[in-house]
């Protein structure tokens, strides 16, 4: 249906024009070359295409916004199996987010996610050829909802686009630091066959990667479809000798007139509460570390001073136990099929499925108490004790006996019709349903069948019957007669299932909706033709979530975890309409705008969004172009419908504090009294606005010479209302400054005490004044916050060299560079630059470059991805202090490796080697929490693949 229209737009080299059209739209690239060869370079008829960033099919290959654009042939060449791992190769992904390595046994463990300019992976929408992807059911860090890139086979892609910007005129929420679009295949003719297999140099992680990717084209339809099978073994944290026991800490803990010392976690402890620090850790009654051959006697000491604390079991690899990578099968499959009716109307339709089985360890668990950090009275020992006992893997019948599972389904179901009316307007009408379900399952020790084991019954409590009157002790203190044969012992598998059980959640996300677009042409304007797309949209979404009851707060049976379920529904409907202007040969203006309207229990109603672009080109190699974009997002879903959750975790006291004549400066280290375990809560918020925001960008694009071409852009992007969780240590922090003016670390408070914000504050948290004003409840939960700010630039650089004797070279350069992070968490605060706060966690830079190379049968590439450095993990060490190290931890650079040989007519092998150098991450002495690195970075270490390809 699409028509050819003369291309006048920038003059691209040989080298620009084969390397940009080969990835918007394939098949055309060599077209676009052999007539750049010809006397007539500055004219060619395309056929028009639609990527992303516009619904308006165009020729012209650079817009007003900078589009990035993967090609499957990419994906291969560069090392990657899977979209996500394509997608996160991208410059300008500089955010951090939760994955195999760094959430195992976290809320969203088995998804692929992607955080554009470090917005958060809620801000970066997903397509999948044009239309929004269904959320995956679990909220992201168990919060906010996001689209899983995981799911996607990748046999069936044909390109993946990215608009890294502001795109809400045009898809509406969620487009706010950017826009992904998977295309998939259409009108694939014949047949191919390939198998991956990989495997690590250091063991582990393997995969083996099948796909059959077909189909058939007739005149009036086609048919396409592909199929995928992926498994990966798991890798854990000690098959891996950098990170394999906590020995491998860079710097232990400094301890005052001692020095550096090296303590290994907890194995087992048993702490005597109420009594002088020192010899605070005994051995019970002869007891010692026989209860697995990981432990081993050491002597522990106070960090704060160096006081010898007693002896205890030392579990050096007890950090190490989880998994880093998951073990996956999944299996997917894409189905397209297209039929011409008559010579203007044709019908579509497409089909996509996933399966997965999944399992990840989230490591061993530990039992500290009846329940955690709640001690008891010992009659045999005449003390309250604090036990403390980490499990070992023999307890789960071996590593894999810790895996949490889970079973993943989805599908994606669209059809439609499009056709042309009045020889100059396309149409396109689309109805779509998509579903996700997932099964989740992880064991865990129940409250009550750990203290049965452990302790046995209870029998009683201090301060009455025979425990009443005990010197020196507090009432109320349970008292049990510890089993300490079976607390020092060995724990077999079949112990273990005597206290614990399998924890069980589901959740189901659905989304429906249908979209009526039209474009074309309107009128001539001495640059050419007008342009103009129009879009009407319908969707209904839905999410339900279903933890296990007994880890909801109003039964938390099991020990140590809590959880949360939740689920709603949303209506939205919306028009758009998008136009283009080439007011003259050198000038073209762009412009949309869109409403959405919501209906849904929130506060948010509608909201109208528009961006504007301009392109000039004042010479045919020259493209000067800059936009304008005003964005919003609706709450995230499980932010409004979450039921409410709850967990212990210690808090510091800060009012206490200011109320005994304590600094608030002193009060982490004033003991028990001020720092202790509270409950604190969080549900969702009707209440909450949406976020709004704005962006531009501003750059040129320059073919130097025929075989050079360059970009640079600059991008600004503005957010307010953020959605975040306001956390407990945040409530505790503005508790304190609402009582006394002024802030925990003395700067004044920005808020007076009887503000509607300090209100709000002391309306989240419970004291009981029969205790002591201890607190009984901090409530937790999703806030607007007041404001983001992220700058940074762009730059591409290409460069083609065609030999007759040696073969062709191309090579690609993109730069991504966050010139500044700024953030206000409530109105009234000062500004916080956060770039180089050693708690971001967000890369300052990255790099990608693509260098690659074919002759005859022949090719090879070499993918080089920079992150740049990271502020050290502690800038306070002393050799950042006195300047021996810098205060920022060097970059971090890894080099793949492709091979590839047509052999024949319909065979072909290619060989990878990723990561070719084996270097795992920068060196960074300071960092002394595990794993000892940043786990942005990949555990793998050096990878080696190899494809084979049959056509038929």
């Amino acid at each position: 249906m699409n028509k050819p229209i003369h291309y006048a737009g920038l003059r691209r080299s040989s080298l620009a024009s084969a390397l940009v059209l080969a990835l918007a739209a394939p098949g055309l690239a060599m077209a676009q070359q052999s007539s750049n060869n010809s006397d007539d370079a500055d004219a060619t008829e395309l056929e028009t295409v639609e990527v992303v960033g516009s619904r308006i099919k165009r020729s012209n290959i650079e817009g007003p916004s900078p589009v990035v654009v993967i090609t499957a042939e990419q994906i291969e060449r560069e090392g990657f199996s899977t979209v996500h791992d394509a997608i996160e190769s991208l410059a300008a992904n500089t955010g951090s987010v939760q994955n195999d390595f760094n959430s195992a046994g976290g809320f969203t463990p088995n998804a692929g996610v992607v955080n554009l300019r470090g917005l958060g992976p809620g801000r970066t929408l997903l397509l999948i050829n044009g239309r929004r992807a269904n959320d995956y059911p679990f909220p992201y860090n168990g919060r906010s909802n996001f689209q899983n890139f995981n799911n996607i086979p990748a046999g069936a892609v044909a390109r993946i686009e990215v608009l890294a910007g502001g795109a809400s005129a045009i898809y509406g929420s969620d487009a706010v630091a950017g826009v992904v679009n998977v295309v998939l295949k259409k009108d694939y003719e014949g047949d191919m066959i390939s198998i991956k297999g990989t495997t690590t140099q250091a063991g582990g992680a393997s995969t083996m990667d099948l796909q059959w990717t077909g189909g058939k084209v007739w005149d009036g339809g086609s048919l396409t479809y592909a199929f995928e099978h992926y498994n990966r073994s798991p890798l854990f944290a000690w098959q891996r000798d950098f990170m394999d026991s906590a020995e491998d800490n860079p710097y232990p803990a400094l301890i005052p007139g001692v020095g550096n010392v090296y303590q290994p976690p907890i194995g087992i402890q048993v702490r005597v509460q109420g009594v002088p620090t020192a010899g605070s850790y005994i051995m019970p009654f002869g007891a010692n570390c026989q209860g697995s051959d990981l432990y081993q006697r050491f002597t522990y000491r106070s960090t704060a001073s160096g006081v010898v604390l007693g002896d205890g079991c030392g579990y050096d690899r007890y950090p190490a136990e989880q998994t880093v990578v998951n073990g996956q099968k999944d299996s997917s499959g894409y189905l397209y099929g297209n039929l011409d009716f008559s010579d203007t109307v044709s019908g579509w339709a497409s089909l996509m499925f996933f399966h997965s089985d999944a399992e990840l360890g989230g490591g061993v668990e530990q039992w500290f108490g009846l329940r955690p950090n709640v001690a008891h009275y010992d009659p045999n020992l005449g003390l309250r004790v604090l036990a403390i006992r980490a499990l070992t893997p023999e307890t789960y019948g071996g590593p894999e006996g810790t895996f949490q599972k889970f079973t993943e389904d989805s599908w994606d179901f669209a059809a439609g019709l499009r056709g042309t009316f009045g020889d100059r307007f396309d149409w396109d009408f689309t109805v779509s349903h998509a579903e996700y379900k997932v099964e989740r399952t992880r064991p865990r020790m129940t409250i009550q069948g750990a203290a049965d084991y452990f302790l046995g019954p209870q029998l009683g409590v201090t301060g009455s019957g025979a425990y009443a009157g005990i010197p020196g002790m507090p009432n109320g203190v349970p008292v049990f007669a510890t089993r300490w044969d079976r607390f020092f012992g060995p724990i077999s598998a079949a112990d273990y299932w005597t206290m614990a059980t399998q924890v069980e959640y589901d959740a189901k996300s659905e989304n429906s909706g249908a979209q009526f677009v039209v474009s074309g042409d309107m009128f001539e304007l001495p640059g050419g033709t007008s342009a103009f797309a129009a879009v009407a949209e319908w969707s209904t979404q839905s999410y339900r979530l279903n933890s296990d009851e007994r880890i909801l707060p109003t039964v938390a049976s099991i020990y140590n975890l809590t959880g949360t379920g939740g689920g709603g529904d949303r209506d939205r409907y919306a028009f758009g309409v998008e136009t283009s202007f080439p007011i003259f040969s050198m000038l073209t203006i762009t412009a949309a705008a869109r409403y959405d309207k919501y209906d849904d229990i929130t506060n948010v109603d509608d909201a109208i969004t528009w961006n504007g672009g301009i392109e000039f080109r004042p010479f045919d190699n020259l493209l000067i172009r800059g936009a304008y974009a005003t964005s919003f997002k609706a709450p995230d879903m499980h932010y409004v419908f979450s039921e409410r959750s709850g967990s212990f975790g210690q808090i510091v006291d800060y009012v206490r504090c200011a109320r005994d004549g304590i600094a608030p400066t002193g009060c982490s280290g004033a003991g028990a009294v001020y720092n202790y375990q509270a409950f604190t809560t969080s549900e969702g918020q009707p209440g909450l606005k949406e976020e709004t925001g704005r962006s531009w960008s501003a750059g040129l694009v320059w073919d130097i010479t025929d075989q050079l071409s360059f970009s640079a852009d600059y991008y600004d992007i503005e957010l307010e209302d953020e959605v975040a969780v306001l956390s407990g240590t945040t409530i505790l922090s503005d508790e304190y400054g609402c009582r006394n003016g002024v802030s925990v670390n003395g700067a004044p408070f920005p808020y007076a005490p009887g503000s509607a914000y300090c209100a709000e504050i002391l309306n989240r948290l419970d004291r009981d004044p029969l205790n002591d004003d201890r607190l009984t409840e901090i409530r937790s939960g999703p806030i607007n916050q007041a404001y983001r700010r992220v700058k940074g630039i762009d730059a591409s650089l290409s460069y083609g060299w065609d030999t007759d004797n040696w073969g062709n070279f191309r090579a690609r350069i993109d730069w991504s560079h966050t010139l500044e992070q700024i953030l206000i968490q409530r109105a009234g605060d000062t500004p916080f630059s956060y770039r180089d706060d050693n708690g971001n966690v967000d890369f300052r830079s990255r790099v990608r470059v693509t260098m690659g190379w074919s002759k005859d049968d022949w090719d090879a590439t070499v993918f080089v991805n920079r992150y740049g450095s990271q502020p050290r993990w502690i800038l306070s060490h002393p050799d950042v202090v006195s300047g021996e190290l810098d205060d920022r931890a060097p970059p971090h650079t890894t080099v793949n490796l492709s091979i590839g040989r047509q052999w024949t007519e319909n065979l072909s092998m290619r060989l990878n080697i990723n990561n070719v150098f084996d270097d795992v991450s920068p060196e960074d002495r300071t960092f002394n929490t595990y794993p000892y690195f940043w786990r942005a970075y990949s555990p793998l270490g050096r990878e080696f693949g190899l494809t084979i390809a049959y056509k038929f």
